[in-house]
């Protein structure tokens, strides 16, 4: 027991012998000291833990600083290996810190913003800094492989029970009751932008484009982060698309909003149609989505098929809506109360000695309520302009996205010019004196539809008024075709009426000179569209 309680290890089992004396004359002992036995007091810090820990690493290193290449010696390549792997763990590691109420999922982060480019800076500055060296530039290429497949299969596993989740699949679009995304939406597109982010630095190095199998072999990588993105973006634009276009479609009713009262002392401005008013609602919760799906290059043929496909509705549906004359609201008549009461024979009753004292007269008589007025066409279509302006729009800057960005911006054009062409054509008189005239109105016309396509504005024109008034035809029973049919076969899109209009406008003019309630100034617009488009066809 004495033993254990005690143990000897603990201390020397003798004590240390006394030094030799030296010859050398010891200084002066301190005036306290009163003999040689008494040592100064030992610091206690001495022999404290801190003295045997490694010094921490500064914390000025992080992923947001300049990437630092390696020595080309010749471990390079197994340090640069390592060094990317560890690289691809942090970009997919669980930040630190708190998180928003609609970010976590099951305890967990979305992706930081900002890794996919540190991720891609770092790859970059390797593959810059060897390219005096050739072959150890490509030997360099082939070590990325294994890094970035295992990013891909990680990317994959994580993103797979998103996609799958009814939360993501049958997820309502965003509304004024929910504008922001739900959690699974936020941790899906928070992977497709940090895809995005490395896809920036595969574009600015050209990687993975090469079609030879003897190129740095990367396209297969660079195409399924590229699915990633398209496996996100797709469902949630699809389920913005699905929510606009029936509010779209209902843009071909007619406005029918009358009675309605201006505020006193409002200024009277017309009341759009309710589609119109339903969009400005919801259209600027749309646009902070759809920017925050679209941030990569990928995604940017998907804007634009989106942004193509609402502009075409809207168009369709705008062009063909039947024109309603809005006539001003009339003045309140006699009722006939007040007529009965005119006409009333029954001497009055006698009145409350109130009534004799002295009243000052108003002012001002109080003015009438206003009656709003319905907004036209052409009002509609300004707005809607506006409205779908908010959207976000594809990249010009790259050459992989200037086409779609100038379809895009072909599309919104026509959008732009169409509220001209409306108010232009219920202007056009009735009946035309001359020649020249009807040559000058047609001419007009055809300059203000010429960003818009021909198959939009042909039921726009044929709205011209006769005999005082617009009439309605429709293009579908001039050709003999349904109305269903007609759009079918002809008005599926841009394209596809780009390459009807020709034959659509020639049937027409056939049949015009047995149709006597369309106005001349029709004939002649067509015939000058037939032939700019002819002039311009290769």
């Amino acid at each position: 027991m004495n033993v254990l309680k005690h143990p000897s290890f603990f201390r020397p089992t003798s004590r240390p012998s006394s030094p030799a004396p030296s010859t050398v004359t010891s200084p002066p002992t301190h005036p306290s000291s009163s003999n040689g036995l008494e040592r100064a007091a030992r610091p206690l810090n001495k022999l404290s833990l801190s003295s045997f820990r490694r010094p921490s690493p500064s914390p000025g290193l992080s992923m947001t600083t300049a990437p630092t290449t390696l020595v080309q010696d010749g471990s390079y390549l197994e340090m640069l290996n390592l060094k990317l792997s560890e690289a691809v763990s942090k970009a997919l590691a669980q930040p630190t810190g708190p998180a928003a109420a609609n970010e976590q999922l099951f305890g967990k982060r979305p992706i930081p913003a900002g890794r996919g480019h540190a991720l891609g800076g770092l790859i970059a500055s390797e593959l810059k800094a060897t390219q005096d060296s050739p072959h150890l530039h490509r030997a360099l290429l082939r070590t990325l492989h294994r890094p970035l497949s295992v990013l891909l299969t990680n990317l994959s596993a994580h993103l797979l029970p998103l996609i799958s989740s009814p939360a993501f699949q049958h997820a309502p679009a965003p509304s004024t009751h929910s504008p922001n995304l739900n959690p699974t939406q936020v941790h899906a597109a928070a992977i497709a932008t940090f895809v995005g982010e490395l896809l920036d630095t595969f574009d600015e190095l050209d990687l993975g484009t090469d079609v030879d199998a003897r190129g740095d072999g990367l396209k297969p990588i660079r195409e399924g982060l590229a699915s990633l993105i398209n496996r996100v973006v797709g469902p949630l634009i699809n389920s913005i698309r699905n929510e606009l276009m029936p509010v779209l479609e209902a843009l071909e009713t007619p406005n029918t909003t009358i009675g309605a009262k201006a505020a006193p002392g409002a200024k009277a401005s017309p009341v759009y149609h309710p589609s119109v008013v339903a969009l400005q609602a919801v259209m600027p919760i749309y646009a902070k989505a759809i920017v925050r799906c679209t941030t990569s290059t990928v995604s940017q043929t998907t804007l634009a098929t989106f942004l193509i496909s609402i502009v075409w509705r809207g168009l369709v549906a705008l062009a063909h809506r039947p024109y309603v004359a809005v006539s001003p609201p009339t003045s309140p008549g006699i009722t006939h109360a007040t007529i009965k009461k005119r006409g009333s024979t029954t001497p009055p009753l006698t009145p409350p000695a109130a009534r004799f004292t002295i009243k000052l007269p108003p002012s001002r008589p109080p003015s009438p309520p206003t009656l709003l007025t319905p907004a036209s066409a052409a009002a509609d279509a300004r707005a809607l302009y506006d409205l779908l302006s908010l959207l976000p729009l594809p990249v010009g800057n790259k050459e992989s996205t200037r086409l779609a960005r100038e379809v895009v911006d072909d599309a919104f054009e026509g959008l732009k010019a169409l509220p001209a062409l409306l108010d232009a054509v219920h202007a056009v008189p009735a009946k035309v004196d001359s020649q020249e005239r009807l040559d000058q109105d047609a001419r007009e016309l055809e300059v203000l539809a010429t960003e818009v396509p021909l198959l939009i504005a042909l039921p726009v024109v044929l709205q011209a008024p006769t005999c005082g008034a617009s009439i309605n035809t429709s293009v579908s029973s001039l050709i003999g075709l349904s109305a269903t049919q007609y759009r079918k076969e002809c008005l599926s899109g841009f394209g596809r009426a780009e390459e009807c209009a020709i034959t659509v406008a020639r049937r027409i003019l056939d049949v015009l000179p047995l149709n006597s309630d369309v106005h001349p100034v029709v004939s002649r617009w067509l015939d000058m569209e037939i032939v700019e488009a002819m002039g311009q066809a290769p």
